[in-house]
């Protein structure tokens, strides 16, 4: 699920009257800062500052500032490449665990800076959850999918101990398992089979399992790297009803191929291109129907991509 790119295009060039292509097929445009200037109603939950990330030589990400509002849909759309995944994972600190990378620019959750020393990694991803491309739910059953993350962060404690002084948190867990599958609109098809083996559950089921899963420890920020993109088009259309539930109180960051889908769902869309770059950042309406840059535009239109 690496994204590290191995092509950079070169931008920061006067545009001819008939413009150069690629090999990529891209014009070479100009920047704009104000093309990813992007105003917003509400908080900013998540303010990004001249981010730029390294694997060993290759330069993923080349300055990105955006901010994120809270309790929105933010689409990050692109080619292959072109740093979105690397983006996303840069907000909870996932990049942290590739050795060859290097971020440097600042990350701010609520106005706390992410990359300083002295921040807790479990803490912060307790707040910042992840939902990966493909479902990987445990070889466990249902309920132990869903408490395994506030058992290991102590939140609950339904051991032989804790039985044995009276002190078991066995009801708080059943009311958790409860809430999170409910949240994530899988309660009613496995409510009588908590016990069951996860991996028994459909490709669909199993994507919101891990949301449910996500949601156990009570984030406040919800990353999602393409999480229908191994699904039929039924389980789809679930996880996008659910991706627009859920953004009534979380804040959802969401990295699609698709283009279709980053319309019906978000409320931003951000374009990432070739060469590391956030080209465009606004509202998805706007982005879709009148991008200001031509090679978004170009995207959009799949003259490249």
């Amino acid at each position: 699920m690496s994204e590290i790119e191995s092509t950079q295009t070169q931008t920061h060039q006067s545009t001819a009257s008939q413009p150069s292509q690629t090999t990529n097929g891209e014009s070479d445009e100009q920047l704009r800062e104000a093309w990813t200037d992007h105003a917003f109603d509400g908080d900013t939950k998540l303010a990004v500052d001249g981010l730029d990330v390294h694997y060993g030589d290759d330069h993923a990400l080349k300055d990105v500032s955006m901010e994120i509002p809270e309790r929105s849909v933010t689409a990050l759309i692109g080619p292959s490449g072109c740093g979105k995944s690397t983006f996303l994972r840069c907000l909870n600190r996932m990049n942290d665990r590739i050795p060859s990378a290097r971020v440097d620019g600042s990350v701010r959750l609520d106005g706390s800076e992410l990359y300083q020393e002295g921040v807790d990694l479990v803490e912060l991803r307790k707040r910042v959850g992840m939902v990966f491309q493909s479902p990987n739910p445990f070889p466990k059953s249902i309920r132990d999918n869903i408490s395994y993350g506030p058992r290991k962060h102590g939140d609950i404690d339904t051991g032989l101990i804790a039985r044995m002084i009276g002190r078991s948190d066995e009801r708080q867990e059943r009311q958790l398992v409860e809430q999170s599958l409910r949240q994530a609109a899988l309660w009613d098809e496995v409510r009588d089979r908590l016990d069951d083996n996860a991996l028994g559950l459909s490709g669909g089921q199993q994507q919101r399992l891990c949301i449910a899963r996500a949601l156990a420890t009570d984030p406040e920020v919800l990353l999602m790297d393409e999480p229908a993109s191994a699904l039929d088009p039924i389980a789809t259309s679930k996880i996008e009803e659910l991706i627009h539930e859920l953004s009534r109180e979380y804040t959802v960051v969401i990295v699609t191929h698709n283009m279709q889908q980053a319309e019906r769902i978000s409320d931003q869309t951000a374009v990432f291109l070739t060469g590391g770059k956030l080209v465009e950042y606004g509202d998805t309406e706007q982005i879709f129907d009148d991008p200001r840059s031509q090679r978004v535009d170009d995207y959009i239109s799949g003259k490249f991509g």
